[in-house]
């Protein structure tokens, strides 16, 4: 989750139809702080690809459908990738769950592979799960991942010599908010992460700690704002939030080369962070 980014899936405001009244119209239901403003959004998610780009990443973008909602700008949760293929996600959010068999598509157009799909009861949101390195995978239970996907990815995975471990999440916000282990932990490189510590279950601060992990903690009057969601381009580069000024000085001061972008309608409208934004498909 580290290693240089190489090639990098997004799915834009205008593919995901934030330019049409009747996609527009759900925002309430879909947990978005106000109606969408589009053109701002696309500026902002263009200046986005842009950061990608300039930090070399070669960057797709999957077509359009018409059974996509706005959630599918955030690319990162309906799809995970592998050394092995692509596993399609059964996100826990019942109007993403389209979202899984277009990745599938796109990305056979790509000549990736798919390695499995969570199927029913499973549910799982790639923004659950975590790299802890080539071998370990870490995935949060929560409302959006489930037992029953946690054992499917463990099924998926464990052939192929992957260790997957389950972390529990907070109640947080309750059921209807977005609140995935990656809203609480960003992996900046091998051995460090930005933290919402006090969210996150002892269990797991002890894990991390026990592989060595270091921790940078966000303000914590940036948790609203996703300050924890943070993106490694790799070699000491970060793409962070422009808004979160606090916690990116504390990343700046630990050395890090931190970009940012403004994202004030991309991100923290629809609670998706510049991670949530992306679907890294090769890294380094």
């Amino acid at each position: 989750m580290v290693g240089a980014l190489e090639r990098v899936m997004v799915c834009s405001p205008r593919t995901a139809g934030w330019n049409q009244p009747d996609r527009t119209a759900q925002w309430r239901q879909l947990g978005f702080q106000h109606a969408p403003n589009f053109a701002q959004a696309q500026n902002q998610h263009e200046t986005l690809c842009q950061e990608l780009k300039s930090a070399g990443a070669e960057v797709v973008e999957m077509p359009s459908s018409s059974d996509l909602s706005l959630d599918a700008v955030y690319a990162h949760d309906a799809s995970l990738s592998t050394d092995f293929g692509l596993i399609i996600m059964r996100p826990g959010k019942p109007n993403r769950v389209a979202e899984g068999p277009r990745h599938a598509s796109f990305c056979e157009t790509l000549e990736i592979p798919a390695l499995g799909v969570i199927s029913p009861p499973g549910t799982t949101e790639a923004g659950d799960i975590l790299w802890l390195d080539s071998k370990t995978l870490l995935i949060g239970h929560g409302y959006r991942t489930n037992p029953a996907g946690i054992q499917q990815m463990r099924a998926l995975l464990s052939p192929k010599g992957v260790e997957v471990l389950s972390a529990p999440l907070p109640y947080g916000p309750g059921p209807s908010a977005c609140l995935h282990l990656m809203s609480l932990i960003s992996l900046l490189d091998d051995h460090t992460a930005l933290v919402d510590l006090p969210w996150l279950a002892v269990e797991t601060v002890e894990l991390l700690k026990s592989r060595g992990f270091k921790f940078i903690e966000i303000d914590p009057s940036e948790r609203d704002t996703l300050a924890c969601n943070v993106l490694a381009l790799g070699n000491n580069r970060l793409l962070a939030i422009e808004e979160n000024r606090s916690t990116n000085a504390r990343l700046r001061q630990a050395g890090f080369d931190l970009r940012t972008f403004p994202a004030t309608e991309i991100c923290i409208n629809g609670s998706g962070g510049p991670t949530c934004l992306t679907r890294p498909l090769l890294r380094q």
